[in-house]
C-alpha cells in the first residue's frame, strides 16, 4: 500500500484562547510593547506548527497580525501613498493601513470572496512602487526551522483581482508586468532559504475567468516555471467548472482542488493531471463544523487513490481559518451534538483517520463503523424533523412575500406618521458595548446577579442611550442593544434549532472575533425576543420615532454554521418565518420603524454568474417573507455593509425595504455610482463615516461627504447615518462623531432649502 500524504492549507491565527486578539488590543492601547505582541505571535505559530508535525508539509505565513492580503500588500510594497514610510513597512504602518490614524483614513475593507472574513483592499496606482518591503514571510520560514515548511502566499492574479485601481489607473491588471518581478524575487529568496515548495493560493479559479485573467495566469506561471522551486497551485471556495483544464495546464508540481464542491471533478482532474505532478484533494470541509461522513469521503478518494498512488495528497478544502480552533474545551455542549462536530484540531484528526482507513482493512474498521453510526443518528434526531415547521413552510402563498401597497403609497403614509425633517439622522442600531456592559452580562450568565438585577442594569443603559441620542439631536432613536452579545448570536439564543459554543471563536477581521451559532435543527420562535426592551425604549419618549432592531434571515444564516443535510434556502425560510413573527409583534407594540439587517446578503452571492439568480431569488424572498406582514405606515429599514452592490442593485430594489442603509464611507462613496446609474426607487442612508476606525471626522468632513452624496441621491430620499453599528467604539468617540454628524446635517439642510 502506498504512503498516503496528508497536509493542511492553513490554521486559525487567533490562538486557542484568542491570545492574538487580546495582545493586539493591548498593543493598540499602549499597554504592552511590540516585543510582547511579537512574543504572543511566536507562541501561536509554534503551537500551530506543532499540531502539524506529522503532516507532509507545514504551512508557514498563514499567520497574520491582521489580514493575509494586507500582509501581501506590505510584502510587495503596495502601501497607499498616505501611509508611505521609508524602507521596510513597520508594524505601526501596517496597523495604520488597517485601522487608520489621526491624519489618514484606513484602507477599504470588504468580504473575502463569499466568506464572512474581511480583507484589506489593496490600493494600486501607476505610482505604486512594487518592491519587497516586509521580511515577515522570510522570518517565519526561518522561525519554523523545518524542512517541511511550506510558505503560503496569495497568487498575483488573485491579488490583482481583489485590488482596486486608484488615480488614473483603470484596471489593476495593467500592473501585472510590474508586480511579477517582485513575486519572482520572493520565490528566489525562498529557494535560497532552503524552501522546497511554495503554496500559491489562486481562488480566482472558482470565479468566471475572463480572457484578461487567463492571459495573466498563463504569463504568471510561465514566468514562475523558470524559478527552480516547486509550486502547489491552490484553488478553493468552489469548483473549477469550465476552468478545470486551464487550471491543470499551468506549470506546477502540484494542484489543490476543492473535491467537495463538485465530486465529479475528481475523475476529470485525475485524467488531466500533468505527468510527475501530484493532486491534492480537499476532502475535509474547511468552512463548516460538521464531522465528515467517512464513507462519502472514501467514495470520493478511492478511485483517485487507485490511479495516482503516491501522487495523491489529502487536505481540507481550504484554510481552517474559517472554523473555531478546538472542541476540547466545549464541556457544556450536548453530547449528541458534540459528536456531530469537528473544529480545526478535529479536522486534522479526521485527515489522520482517513489516512488510516485508506491504508487498512475497511470492513474491520471500528473508526468507520463509529463514524457511520454517528452520521445516521444525527439525521434521525427529532430536532432535525419538526413537523410544525415543515407544515408552515408548505402553506406559504405569494401574498406572504409582498407588502400590501406600493412604495409610493406607503411612503406617503409613513411621512405623514413620522413627520421627519429633510435628511433625517439616525444610527444603525448598536451603541458602545462597554466593559461594564460585558461584565454585567457575564455576571448574569454565571449567576452572580439575579435576572431582576440584570434587567435593571439593562434599563439604565437604555435610558443612557436614549438620553444621549436626544441630547445629540438625532431624529430617529434606537435602544442601543446593550442586552445583545452579537447581532446573530443573540437571536440564535432565542430560537429553537440553534446551539452555542463557549470557545468557538472565528476571526472576522483584525482583532474582531465572532462566535457563530450552530444551526443544527429546524428553526422556530418560541416567544418574543426583542419586544420588551424596544417597548421600554419607546416609552421613554413616545414623541420620537423608535426603531426596532432585528437581524435578517440571510445574515443569521450566513453568520452561523449551518446544517448541511437540507438546502440553505429551506433554512433561510425557516428563520424568516421566526423573524416575521417578531416584526409583527414589534409593530403591535407601537414601534413605527423596524430595521431588519441583512448585512450579509451580498457576501452570500455565489462566485459564478450561473448560480447567482437562484441564490438571489431565495435570499430576497427570505427578506420579503420576514418584512411583508406589516401595515403600510410601518417603515421597514434594512442595513448592508462592506460589499460591492453594483451588480445586484436591482435585486436590492426588489427587497422593497422602505429605507436601506449601506456602508459607503470607507470606499469613498464609490458605491453611490450604482445609485446614480440605477434609479433606486426607495430611500437610502449611505454611511457618512467609518465606525471601524477610532478617528472622529470633523464637521467639515461630514458636510463634504453629505453634499457629495446629494449629487447621487435626491434629498427627499436621503438619510444620514454612520456606516455600521457603534458597539466597538467608546462613548467619547461616539459622542464626538455623532455630534459632528448632526451639526453637519443641520448645515446641509440650510444648503438644500
Amino acid at each position: 500500500m502506498s504512503n498516503i500524504k496528508i497536509h493542511n492549507l492553513g490554521l486559525p491565527r487567533i490562538g486557542r484562547n484568542r491570545e492574538l486578539k487580546k495582545s493586539q488590543e493591548k498593543f493598540w492601547r499602549q499597554e504592552i510593547s511590540e516585543a510582547e505582541l511579537l512574543q504572543t505571535a511566536a507562541e501561536i505559530k509554534k503551537s500551530n506548527w506543532d499540531l502539524q508535525k506529522d503532516f507532509k508539509a507545514i504551512p508557514v505565513n498563514d499567520f497574520s497580525f491582521y489580514d493575509q492580503i494586507l500582509d501581501m500588500s506590505c510584502l510587495l510594497g503596495a502601501v497607499p501613498e498616505r501611509f508611505i514610510s521609508e524602507g521596510k513597512v513597520d508594524l505601526k504602518t501596517y496597523f495604520d493601513i488597517a485601522r487608520g490614524n489621526c491624519g489618514s483614513c484606513a484602507s477599504e475593507m470588504t468580504k473575502w470572496f463569499d466568506t464572512n472574513y474581511h480583507y484589506i483592499v489593496p490600493e494600486l496606482s501607476y505610482e505604486t512602487n512594487f518592491r519587497i518591503s516586509s521580511d515577515k514571510l522570510f522570518e517565519e520560514v526561518k522561525e519554523c526551522n523545518s524542512e517541511k515548511a511550506r510558505p503560503v502566499i496569495i497568487g498575483p492574479v488573485t491579488y490583482l483581482y481583489l485590488s482596486k485601481a486608484v488615480g488614473d489607473l483603470k484596471d489593476p491588471f495593467e500592473l501585472l508586468d510590474k508586480i511579477l518581478p517582485v513575486y519572482s524575487e520572493i520565490l528566489l529568496r525562498l529557494r535560497a532559504a532552503g524552501v522546497k515548495r511554495v503554496q500559491i493560493d489562486e481562488p480566482i479559479f472558482s470565479t468566471d475567468l475572463t480572457e484578461v485573467h487567463k492571459e495573466a495566469l498563463k504569463k504568471t506561471y510561465d514566468k514562475f516555471s523558470v524559478v527552480d522551486i516547486n509550486i502547489l497551485l491552490t484553488n478553493y471556495f468552489g469548483s473549477l467548472g469550465e476552468n478545470l483544464e486551464f487550471f491543470f495546464s499551468l506549470p506546477a508540481s502540484g494542484y489543490h482542488i476543492d473535491a467537495l464542491a463538485d465530486k465529479s471533478e475528481v475523475a476529470k482532474a485525475v485524467d488531466v493531471l500533468p505527468v510527475n505532478s501530484f493532486l491534492s484533494l480537499g476532502v475535509i470541509d474547511g468552512r463548516n463544523i460538521w464531522r465528515s461522513h467517512y464513507k462519502e469521503v472514501l467514495d470520493i478518494i478511492k478511485p483517485a487513490h487507485e490511479l495516482l498512488g503516491d501522487n495523491l495528497w489529502l487536505a481540507p478544502t481550504c484554510s481552517l481559518l474559517h472554523v473555531p480552533y478546538s472542541l476540547k474545551k466545549e464541556s457544556d455542549l450536548n453530547e449528541d451534538l458534540k459528536s456531530w462536530l469537528s473544529f480545526a484540531e478535529e479536522k486534522l484528526e479526521e485527515l489522520l483517520d482517513i489516512k488510516k482507513l485508506l491504508g487498512g482493512n475497511l470492513s474491520d474498521s471500528n473508526i468507520l463503523i463509529e463514524n457511520s453510526h454517528c452520521y445516521e443518528a444525527r439525521l434521525a434526531h427529532s430536532d432535525l424533523n419538526v413537523q410544525a415547521v415543515r407544515k408552515r413552510l408548505g402553506e406559504l402563498t405569494d401574498s406572504d412575500f409582498e407588502r400590501k401597497s406600493s412604495f409610493e403609497k406607503r411612503s406617503l403614509e409613513q411621512r405623514k406618521k413620522l413627520n421627519l425633517p429633510p435628511l433625517p439622522t439616525t444610527t444603525i442600531g448598536s451603541f458602545p458595548q462597554t466593559k461594564e456592559v460585558r461584565q454585567n452580562r457575564a455576571r448574569f450568565k454565571n449567576g452572580s446577579i439575579t435576572e431582576q438585577e440584570y434587567s435593571e442594569f439593562i434599563k439604565s443603559q437604555i435610558i443612557k442611550t436614549v438620553d444621549t441620542q436626544k441630547s445629540l439631536g438625532l431624529d430617529v432613536l434606537v435602544h442601543g442593544e446593550s442586552e445583545r452579545n452579537d447581532m446573530v448570536e443573540y437571536f440564535g439564543e432565542h430560537l429553537a434549532g440553534f446551539a452555542f459554543t463557549k470557545f468557538g471563536w472565528v476571526q472576522s477581521y483584525g482583532s474582531r472575533c465572532v462566535k457563530p451559532p450552530l444551526i443544527y435543527g429546524d428553526v422556530y420562535r418560541e416567544k418574543p425576543i426583542t419586544v420588551e426592551w424596544s417597548s421600554f425604549a419607546k416609552s421613554l419618549d413616545p414623541s420620537k420615532p423608535m426603531k426596532g432592531m432585528l437581524t435578517g434571515p440571510v445574515t443569521i444564516l450566513k453568520w452561523s454554521f449551518v446544517r448541511n443535510d437540507i438546502n440553505l434556502s429551506e433554512v433561510a425560510y425557516q428563520i424568516a418565518l421566526a423573524i416575521r413573527d417578531e416584526v409583527k409583534d414589534l409593530e403591535s407594540a407601537g414601534l413605527e420603524i423596524i430595521q431588519v439587517d441583512e448585512a450579509a446578503l451580498r457576501e452570500g452571492l455565489p462566485l459564478r454568474e450561473s448560480d447567482k439568480k437562484t441564490y438571489l431569488d431565495w435570499a430576497i424572498g427570505a427578506f420579503k417573507l420576514t418584512s411583508s406582514g406589516v401595515d403600510d405606515e410601518t417603515q421597514i429599514h434594512t442595513h448592508m455593509c462592506y460589499s460591492d452592490f453594483n451588480e445586484i442593485i436591482e435585486s436590492i430594489a426588489d427587497m422593497d425595504a422602505d429605507v436601506i442603509s449601506i456602508e459607503a464611507s470607507r470606499s469613498n462613496h464609490e458605491l453611490l455610482e450604482a445609485f446614480s446609474r440605477f434609479d433606486y426607487p426607495n430611500e437610502i442612508g449611505p454611511g457618512v463615516y467609518d465606525i471601524h476606525s477610532p478617528r472622529v471626522p470633523t464637521v467639515d468632513e461630514f458636510l463634504q461627504n453629505i453634499t457629495g452624496i446629494i449629487q447621487s441621491v435626491p434629498v427627499e430620499k436621503l438619510w444620514i447615518n454612520p456606516d455600521c453599528g457603534l458597539k466597538t467604539r467608546n462613548w467619547s468617540e461616539v459622542n464626538g462623531a455623532l455630534q459632528n454628524m448632526v451639526s453637519a446635517t443641520h448645515k446641509a439642510r440650510q444648503l438644500v432649502k
